[in-house]
């Protein structure tokens, strides 16, 4: 029988982290926990793993400075939906986990979506104040607690970049099993660390990250939902689409290059130009039978 094996020692220093340490818009620290490799499933993760207090001393009041990315991100994930919709029983009910400034809800209420929420734990409620004022209302502020919620009345719940910061994603997959009706779907991006932009960038790919307890593969990402329940099983590698100036900002150059680069392109059009590319992001949707 195979053993787990360390993928990475750590290589991190919380004193360094900032007001942005855990928001879209930082540079980054290339920083991380230690990384074991599971031989069963592939999943990297954390141990030993960081202590809440340990986390909320480092990351502070993280600000929030993101709502071009997210919106972003948000027509990305949404031109999902009308795929899934064909197989989900019905529009009543969906639910995002981690929803930040709601760019999603917005997505979702644009196809068709009714009694739609939004759960954000963040303790300082930024990205909630970063919303629009229709779409407020709709964020439940928080963690997502399945108590909170009617079993069986969701025909969508999504998580997206979010599996990574989690505890305990099994339970999170237990409990949105609950939560959805017969027939509906859930709906997961995470980070691959077995896509190509992860193998070329090593261990200066921004997935390998301080916030990130653990990071999915598309065989664990299935084996975290086959375990749970969920059935046709689907992964698919995402074109991420991004103004240039933000994939400057995640790639690995000197911190004085990259800063003269960023001030250069946010004063030019060339800078805001949308540009796809395959980052190393999955996927991930599963239904209950």
């Amino acid at each position: 029988m195979e053993v787990p094996k360390v993928f990475a020692e750590a290589d991190c220093d919380l004193n360094q982290l900032d007001g942005f340490a855990s928001a879209c818009r930082k540079l980054l620290e290339y920083m991380h926990y230690r990384l074991i490799s599971c031989p069963t499933c592939d999943v990297l993760y954390a141990s030993p793993i960081p202590e809440l207090s340990e986390l909320a001393t480092a990351y502070h009041e993280a600000a929030f400075d993101s709502s071009e990315e997210a919106h972003y991100a948000s027509r990305t994930y949404a031109s999902f939906l009308p795929e899934i919709m064909q197989h989900i029983p019905n529009l009543d009910g969906a639910i995002d986990i981690g929803t930040g400034d709601g760019a999603f809800l917005e997505e979702l209420l644009r196809t068709g979506f009714t009694s739609v929420i939004g759960v954000e734990p963040e303790p300082f409620q930024a990205p909630i104040l970063a919303a629009k004022e229709e779409i407020q209302p709709l964020i439940k502020h928080g963690l997502f607690r399945v108590e909170d919620f009617q079993a069986g009345t969701f025909s969508l719940i999504t998580c997206f970049q979010t599996l990574e910061h989690l505890y305990d994603p099994k339970q999170m997959c237990q409990d949105a099993y609950t939560l959805i009706k017969k027939g509906g779907a859930v709906f997961f991006i995470c980070h691959n660390h077995r896509a190509l932009s992860a193998k070329i960038l090593r261990m200066r790919s921004p997935i390998f990250d301080i916030e990130h307890l653990q990071l999915f593969s598309e065989k664990s990402a299935r084996y975290l939902l086959k375990m749970n329940g969920f059935t046709t099983i689907t992964t698919k590698v995402i074109f991420n689409r991004y103004p240039l100036h933000y994939w400057v900002k995640l790639f690995p150059l000197p911190l004085k290059l990259k800063r003269f680069c960023l001030s250069f392109l946010k004063k030019t059009k060339i800078g805001y130009l949308p540009v796809s590319i395959p980052a190393g992001n999955l996927a991930v949707i599963g239904y209950k039978k």
